[in-house]
Parts: structure tokens; sequence; C-alpha cells
């Protein structure tokens, strides 16, 4: 669907992108994530066309977008729908006038353009809300405008540049459900920018860590939390205090086994006693994952060690 290799990008003497490599599927939804200035939406702005690249490759659909011309560049972002942070609607226009001003551009039959909308409107939920003004919406509902705007000309692609980072946190996760929603029922591809990492693990299958347009992190979102290297930690701002005698154990509990009761059966088994540091549970994309810290005596490492191993239990020595 898009595939991206060593791609790179100046502004002026600046380079933005560094060499960025990656490769999203159909239908997936994945995230870029990184603080400001990481490149985030410049790599997004790319993707449709918007920006240039100074080199690398850049294909959506097994087309090269910088070889595109005018006209061809035209059609290519038919396909390709994009949702903004300030929802950019024309506030003198209805809800309705709003979303049907693609298809109006591209001389589609008011027949057309009314079932469409009408039909936007209702997976959204916004029919009630045909006939308002955006100074009369909510900032959720000016987001829902948006988004229908966005799909009415039947996108494979949606494009959404920090599109809940300026909505509270329930009307946030209500744009997420939505995102999530038309991801399953359409089979759109989702591109999200977002810096709010809860964004990602809500509804992102796979992420991409940008920091000073430098890949800092590319993986299933599960694993780039569960498993966090340290620039994710780095980047997620966490410290990790353990005590300073003893060995201390971090163990990683993915979606399959996080509610197994392996410390308990681990202690009856080996007969031993150790502390429980640290532990917390998350949810991930929809899957509940886990990881937890223990603390053993030095003497008791290597059996400890050699149990974990034999039960394929991800772990670390902090």
């Amino acid at each position: 669907m898009i595939n991206i290799k060593n791609l790179n990008k100046y502004y002026s003497n600046t380079k933005v992108l560094n060499d960025i490599s990656i490769d999203i599927k159909k239908g997936e939804i994945f995230a870029i994530v990184g603080h400001s200035g990481a490149g985030k939406s410049t790599l997004l702005r790319c993707i449709n066309g918007l920006e240039d690249y100074a080199d690398g490759i850049l294909l959506v659909n097994n087309k090269e977008i910088k070889n595109l011309k005018k006209d061809e560049l035209r059609e290519f972002r038919k396909n390709i729908g994009m949702i903004f942070q300030h929802f950019s609607l024309i506030q003198r226009k209805t809800v309705f006038e709003n979303i049907s001003l693609p298809m109006q551009l591209w001389g589609y039959k008011k027949e057309e353009i009314s079932k469409k909308v009408n039909d936007l409107l209702a997976l959204v939920g916004l029919e009630e809300k045909k006939d308002a003004y955006p100074s009369q919406l909510s900032g959720g509902q000016k987001q829902r405008v948006a988004i229908a705007r966005a799909l009415t000309l039947d996108p494979e692609i949606l494009l959404c540049d920090e599109a809940t980072s300026a909505l509270d946190p329930n009307t946030t996760t209500s744009i997420l459900n939505l995102l999530k929603e038309i991801n399953e029922k359409l089979n759109i591809t989702i591109v999200i920018v977002a810096h709010e990492m809860e964004v990602v693990k809500q509804i992102a299958q796979k992420a991409l860590l940008l920091e000073h347009g430098n890949i800092i992190g590319f993986d299933d979102t599960e694993e780039l939390f569960l498993k966090p290297d340290i620039k994710m930690k780095e980047f997620l701002g966490e410290t990790e205090v353990v005590p300073k005698t003893g060995v201390n154990v971090k163990l990683y509990f993915p979606k399959d086994n996080v509610f197994q009761s392996f410390i308990t059966k681990m202690a009856r088994e080996l007969n031993m006693d150790f502390n429980i540091v640290w532990g917390k549970l998350e949810e991930i994309n929809g899957h509940i994952v886990g990881n937890m810290v223990i603390n053993i005596e030095d003497e008791t490492r290597d059996i400890v060690i050699d149990y974990i191993r034999q039960h394929d239990i991800v772990w670390e020595v902090l």
C-alpha cells in the first residue's frame, strides 16, 4: 500500500527527514509519533504529495509520488482523505455543504451527493446536525464533519494530522473509536500523526517513533510499549526505580499470557520467596499487556532465570 525507502527531506540546508524506511499495509492503522519538530507532519505531507522530498522512494499503490505530473497528482489525491487538527471547515457553509464540497468540486450529480452525504452523516452520528453551521458545533462534532468530508470520494487512505490534539480526553476517545469503526467497516488504511502516546495505544496496530527526523522506534504497537528500549523509555519519560541490593528482573507479559499465575507458580515450584517491586497492566489496541519487576537474592539468580527461560517468558535484568 505505502512503501517508503531511504527517504530524505530538507528545508534549505536542514535535514528534516533522515533515511526513513517503512511499509504500511492495506487496512492497517499506523501511527507516526514524536515530539514537536520531529518531522511527523512533514512525512505525512510527503505521502500525499503536499511536500516534495530530496531522494529515496515513496510508493503509494506502486506509484512513485515525485514522478506524478500535475493532473496525475490531482487524481492521485482523490484517493487520499485528510483531516487536520483545527478541522478546516468553511464557517459560512452548513454541515451538509461542508461534507459535500469535494463531490461538488469533482462534478458529481446532486442525487449522488445527497445520498453519499446522508450516508456519511449517519456513519459519523450527525444526522440531526446537517443544517447546522460550524459555529454551532462542539469540537468533537466539528472533527466528525471533517472526517465525513474526507470520506466523500471513497478514499483508500485516510491521513490524520494531529486530529485529536485539540480535543478533550472523552471526545478524543469517541473520535478514535469512530476512526477504528471506519477502518473496520470500510477497510481504509489510516495513518495518524500524534504526540500523545494514549492515542497510539488505543488505536494503532503499528507505530513509528521519530526524533529530529530520525527513526528511533518502529514495530507493532504492543511490542514497542511492552518492552521499550532505551530510546523509547526516554521518549516516554519513564524511569524505573528499583532496589540497589539483590537482582532486579523485569518480566514481560504479552496479551496471550498476561493473566497466567506465573509468579505464584514459580514461587511454589522453586520453594523460595522474592519481592515484587512493582508491576502494571495496560490496554494497547484492545489487548491487555503487562510487566513486573521482581527482586531476588544474588545466590538464587541462576535458578530463577533458568526457570523463567524454561517457561518462554520475556525478561531482562535491570
